[in-house]
C-alpha cells in the first residue's frame, strides 16, 4: 500500500544541535576579534511573511581589516587571531537568527560584506546572498539593480544593540515581493 507524501516536505532536515556554539565569530580560542564587534540578526520569511524555523543561516567574511582567514587570501597569515571569519545559526521559531561577528573591512575592490547562505526545509538547494555594509561601486553589487540594491543592505538599529556590539538587522524574503536577491554560486 502507498502513502501519499506530505505537502512541502522537501529536505534538508537538520537536527536542531547542527548551529550550537558557532554564532560567536568574535572569540577564536582564547583570543577576541579586534574591530567593531556587531551583532547580525533578522529572520529568514516565506513569501507571506511566514517565518522560517530551523532553517540554518551561515556566513563567511574578511575581518576587520578586510582579511579572509582562508589560504587562498594572499594575507591570510596576517588575518586577527581572534576572528573566527565563518560561522552558522539557526532560526527560532519565528524565524529570527542571531549572529555576533566583526564589521568587515573592505576586501580589494570590494565594499564591506558579509556572504550568507541559506539552507531550509523546501529548498532544493542552498541559497546566496550578500549583505554589504556600505552602497557604492562594487563588482557584485553592481550586478544587481537600483530598486533591488536596499534589500542588500542591513540596516542599523539601536534597539538590537547588545554586550558592547552594534546591531544591525538583515531580513532574508526566500521568495515573492520583496525578495532579496540571490545569487548563483
Amino acid at each position: 500500500m502507498l502513502t501519499i507524501s506530505p505537502f512541502g516536505t522537501i529536505g534538508p532536515f537538520f537536527p536542531a544541535s547542527f548551529c550550537a556554539d558557532s554564532n560567536d565569530l568574535t572569540r577564536n580560542g582564547a583570543h577576541t576579534a579586534n574591530g567593531q564587534h556587531i551583532l547580525l540578526t533578522g529572520r529568514v520569511l516565506e513569501q507571506g511573511g511566514a517565518p522560517t524555523r530551523n532553517s540554518i543561516v551561515e556566513i563567511w567574511q574578511p575581518d576587520a581589516n578586510g582579511i579572509f582567514r582562508h589560504p587562498l587570501d594572499p594575507r591570510a597569515e596576517q588575518a586577527d587571531p581572534g576572528f573566527a571569519g565563518w560561522g552558522r545559526a539557526a532560526t527560532d521559531a519565528e524565524g529570527w537568527y542571531r549572529i555576533r561577528t566583526v564589521l568587515p573591512g573592505a576586501h580589494g575592490n570590494r565594499l564591506p560584506h558579509i556572504d550568507v547562505m541559506i539552507l531550509a526545509i523546501g529548498l532544493t538547494r542552498r541559497l546566496v546572498t550578500t549583505a554589504f555594509f556600505a552602497d557604492g561601486p562594487d563588482p557584485v553589487l553592481d550586478c544587481v539593480d537600483a530598486a533591488r540594491r536596499r534589500r542588500l543592505i542591513p540596516v542599523r538599529d539601536a534597539s538590537l544593540d547588545a554586550e558592547g556590539a552594534l546591531g544591525y538587522r538583515f531580513d532574508i524574503l526566500l521568495r515573492g515581493d520583496g525578495e532579496t536577491p540571490f545569487f548563483v554560486d
